[in-house]
């Protein structure tokens, strides 16, 4: 089967991308978030003229030959506009076999656990623990992730003194028996990180996240092979090379690929196979409520070497307001601290017509 057509529905935030193939059936997938509407735009002027008209039988195959006519433009952008047409794919060939897609890549559908994922920076200690125990008792999370640092802090902190006051707040508050997990954005530099990760280990936190500069993975492995602890990160690589150096050298001890950002769900379960090969674990980066969630899920049901939980954003309206209206059925309910992935054919989704109506509209067709 050839692709025929490719169209783009886009926002600055999210773009969602409708792929119709030769004899009229089509799929639904989505660019990475963010800048959306020029990442829509790479994908219709620099990705489609490599595929329209072309076999898309072999999706390793399809993105390959985008990046390698399109050598000159390697990086983020690319790989974010190839993860709409992959993840469209995918759809497509969910909905022909009547399938999740859980059930194409091997997996089947099922519950997941979830860790809570806290996003904010400017919110207190006590004011995080408190929204903590909220969601434990009402959707049932056992697990946590809050923020310590300054995002790309050189080893400040968001305000003076507030990672040394969050992680004894949190565990406190939180009990002994609940997960935490730690995520830095490459805030601190390697000696800085190691003094933090020794706090944390002291008040049982098990995962720390990207303590360094990401891109100096020497820095990030130095913090590694000095912690007990797993130090964990990926989640803004998109070349797969710097996804094999990285498991080689072991830079982490979990690996956290996005799958919007690296290009789509074949590109990931690349990297979840070399991870499963070095007997890494694999808990992907899935921030936000557009699709990407729902891609982790059904990745995380399948692949071998799965990590134990899956990531799932707890912000409301006043974060990140264009994640709400986006879909005819919410696709994300937490019960239990678990999430289900369905068996509708392919994502199951349907995107609410009033969103699209709203969205700027591109379209690449086959003369």
């Amino acid at each position: 089967m050839k692709i025929k057509r490719i169209e783009t529905f886009s926002t600055r935030y999210i773009g969602f991308v409708r792929l119709t193939a030769e004899d009229g059936s089509q799929g639904w997938g989505q660019v990475s978030t963010y800048n959306s509407d020029i990442t829509s735009q790479v994908l219709h002027r620099q990705v489609a003229p490599w595929v329209l008209g072309v076999e898309f039988d072999d999706i390793d195959a399809l993105t390959d030959r985008v990046i390698e006519r399109e050598h000159k433009f390697p990086g983020s952008y690319m790989k974010r506009a190839l993860g709409g047409l992959d993840t469209a794919i995918w759809d497509w060939r969910g909905k022909q076999a009547g399938k999740p897609v859980v059930s194409l890549l091997g997996g089947t559908p099922g519950r997941l656990r979830c860790y809570a994922s806290s996003m904010r920076r400017d919110i207190t200690p006590d004011d995080e623990a408190e929204r903590f125990r909220r969601l434990s008792g009402e959707q049932g999370f056992d697990a946590f992730k809050f923020r310590v640092a300054a995002e790309y802090g050189h080893d400040l902190d968001e305000w003076p003194g507030r990672t040394e006051a969050i992680v004894p707040t949190i565990r406190k508050a939180l009990g002994d028996k609940a997960a935490l997990l730690v995520d830095a954005n490459s805030g601190f530099s390697p000696k800085r990180a190691i003094e933090v990760g020794r706090m944390l280990q002291d008040n049982g936190v098990e995962h720390f996240e990207e303590p360094c500069l990401y891109w100096e993975l020497e820095q990030t492995r130095q913090v590694a092979d000095a912690l007990d602890m797993a130090v964990t990160g990926g989640e803004q690589d998109c070349e797969i090379p710097t996804w094999r150096h990285m498991i080689e050298m072991r830079a982490v001890d979990i690996v956290q690929p996005d799958i919007l950002y690296l290009g789509g769900i074949s590109r990931t379960l690349r990297v979840a196979s070399m991870a499963n090969a070095a007997g890494l674990p694999v808990t992907p980066h899935a921030a936000n409520w557009g699709l990407v969630t729902l891609f982790t899920m059904h990745l995380l049901r399948a692949i071998e070497g799965a990590g134990k939980y899956l990531e799932f954003s707890i912000e409301g309206p006043d974060y990140y307001p264009w994640q709400y209206d986006l879909f005819v059925d919410f696709p994300y309910s937490v019960e239990d601290g678990k999430v289900t992935v369905t068996d509708a054919p392919g994502w199951g989704i349907e995107v609410r017509p009033e969103w699209l109506a709203r969205s700027a509209y591109q379209m690449s067709e086959r003369s």
